[in-house]
């Protein structure tokens, strides 16, 4: 082996790490990674989709579009351009994607420097301060997803706020009345250290707090009465609420949802701000129409991030690499 397949097949290894850290629906972690040759490949796991709450498997590949976009970074941090194919083969349906290393060009410079914050980068579910997030802040986040062909809509009017307060509690409130995704939803969560994937009971608020200050709801992952932060969450409507939404709303829309999803949140953390995701609303097919047409979104919802300032909240545990990457000669 060459020093530069050896160094080409190091980068690739190391985008495939870098992506395990993305974000995903209930810490699944739906994925698996092939380094080959001059590529790397990003399979969809769909044993771990969520049969409840995703039947279409939206939230699947919008966490793979996560971990895409982890790997792009990495890529251009150690000094590659990638060729991105998305769904490569008609005849593999689990390929998400394949990245084919290219010669560097300076257009991997913006992603380059968002490297050193993939491993700082986390959900927070904690009281967020009162503290406005500056329009210049607001401005970045926008282009950030416009640089991955997605639209982020800032919830501003009055109106906008209520009515989107109002669907987000109806959609909580249809969710948990039902039996299969309460089960689902304890089946994800887990209080015990062991365990690699699914929700930690250390980043969710305790159940049973004082709720009337939370008419945007965070999703009760406590089904365990563990929760490790404080149950107070502070979560309501005036606070800064973003719409992350795309043109298509298909398969290839919804991964690269994903990378346009994975951006924001790594600008969210660069700019010293925190995200929290609230997808209730657009897990219920009738609220996701209604949040549509509530603010008049010419693009199709994939979720609702809450951005503020937060403090620090546990770091989500993840899988073995060795359960996630192979390695072909």
């Amino acid at each position: 082996m060459t020093a530069i397949v050896a160094s080409q097949r190091l980068a690739l290894r190391a985008a495939a790490v870098q992506a395990t850290l993305a974000p995903s629906v209930h810490n699944t972690q739906p994925w698996s990674f092939v380094v080959t040759g001059d590529a790397l490949e990003i399979h969809a796991d769909w044993s771990r989709k969520l049969r409840v709450l995703d039947p279409l498997g939206r939230q699947l590949l919008l966490s793979c579009g996560c971990a895409l976009m982890n790997a792009r970074v990495s890529l251009a941090a150690a000094g590659f351009d990638a060729a991105v194919e998305r769904f490569p083969d008609p005849t593999r349906p689990g390929l998400i994607a394949r990245l084919t290393l290219l010669e560097p060009s300076p257009d991997r410079l913006p992603l380059a420097a968002l490297e050193p914050i993939v491993e700082l980068r986390q959900t927070n579910r904690r009281s967020f301060a009162d503290d406005p997030v500056p329009d210049t802040v607001i401005s970045t986040l926008i282009e950030a997803a416009r640089a991955e062909s997605a639209r982020l809509q800032v919830v501003e009017s009055d109106a906008d706020r209520r009515a989107t307060a109002e669907l987000c509690q109806r959609a909580d409130r249809e969710q948990n009345a039902d039996p299969a995704y309460r089960a689902e939803l304890r089946a994800w969560t887990s209080d015990d250290s062991k365990t690699r994937d699914g929700v930690d009971a250390r980043t969710v608020p305790r159940s049973g707090g004082d709720d009337s200050s939370n008419d945007v709801p965070i999703r009760d992952f406590d089904t365990r009465l563990a929760g490790g932060l404080p149950a107070q969450q502070n979560s309501n409507r005036r606070q800064c609420l973003l719409v992350l939404a795309t043109a298509e709303d298909d398969p290839l829309a919804w991964v690269r949802g994903g990378e346009a999803l994975e951006r924001v949140l790594l600008e969210v953390t660069r700019q010293g701000f925190v995200a929290s995701p609230m997808t209730q609303v657009v897990e219920i097919p009738r609220t996701r129409y209604l949040l549509r047409t509530e603010l008049k979104m010419p693009d199709f919802p994939h979720i609702l991030l809450r951005v503020g300032r937060a403090a620090k909240a546990p770091a989500s545990r993840r899988r073995l690499l060795v359960d996630v990457l192979r390695e072909d000669d």
